[in-house]
């Protein structure tokens, strides 16, 4: 795979107090979640936010009490999480790709919340082929010790890639020539259909609420998984399987 660091496999540390947290940002940890007291303020907490603003990371402001679960110890108002993964950014993985004159194949999970979905679609997706894992900064499932493992360790392998402007990226996707398809219930074409061997990103939403909608208005191809049983819907990890497959399926057929 492509350039993911193994040297930072240690488990999601909790780090608290501010100047604790400060001095993680400046040593280049990757913050996973960071909570910030509501209502506090001082001197050091503003060489904090100007940290925050400089590395583009965003906080949570919470109620003590949040924080007082995690820790008793004196938190200072301030508790960060350090990901045992580091996060790549897609626009450096995809010209790579295509310099080893491989066919990209990129896995994009809006808003997938449940953490072992998230190691589970990981583990599916690094046995499939995916050259990488995109997700949106916010609103989706922390890489933490459950996602690693139920991933089997390939959350260590495969490459994440973690933006802000996710939108945004989705658009630099496909003006890199890849076609996105999404994996939604609302076409009538079904995941068999699209052409899977050309350059291509693959889309999950949430069970919640599926693929948002200005992601769908764009789409190359929707696409949906042929349902004949009273349950509505597959788990997204198990429904991310099917779709993988099927791409990886096609590939096979023409290697």
């Amino acid at each position: 795979m492509y350039n993911n660091n193994r040297e930072t496999r240690e488990s999601n540390q909790v780090v608290f107090g501010i100047r604790a947290v400060i001095e993680a940002i400046k040593a280049g940890k990757e913050i996973e979640s960071l909570y910030i007291q509501r209502g506090i303020g001082g001197e050091l907490l503003n060489e904090l936010r100007e940290l925050l603003n400089d590395y583009n990371i965003t906080a949570q402001q919470v109620p003590i009490e949040k924080l007082n679960r995690i820790t008793m110890k004196n938190h200072q108002g301030v508790i960060a999480f350090i990901s045992p993964i580091t996060y790549q950014k897609i626009e450096d993985i995809i010209p790579q790709i295509f310099e080893k004159g491989e066919v990209p194949l990129i896995l994009v999970l809006d808003s997938i919340t449940d953490v072992r979905n998230m190691g589970a679609i990981a583990r599916t997706a690094e046995c499939s082929g995916v050259h990488a894992i995109v997700v949106p900064a916010k609103g989706s499932a922390q890489i933490n010790p459950d996602a690693i493992k139920t991933s089997a360790g390939a959350l260590y392998t495969i490459p994440v890639c973690r933006h802000d402007n996710f939108m945004q990226t989705i658009k630099f996707l496909q003006e890199s020539g890849l076609q996105l398809v999404c994996c939604t219930e609302k076409t009538k074409e079904y995941i068999y259909t699209p052409d899977y061997t050309g350059p291509t990103a693959i889309i999950m939403g949430s069970e919640e609420d599926g693929v948002r909608s200005e992601i769908i208005r764009i789409a190359d191809h929707l696409a949906k998984i042929p349902m004949y049983g009273e349950i509505e819907s597959l788990n997204v990890s198990v429904a991310t399987g099917v779709i993988l497959y099927e791409a990886m399926r096609q590939r096979m057929v023409i290697s």
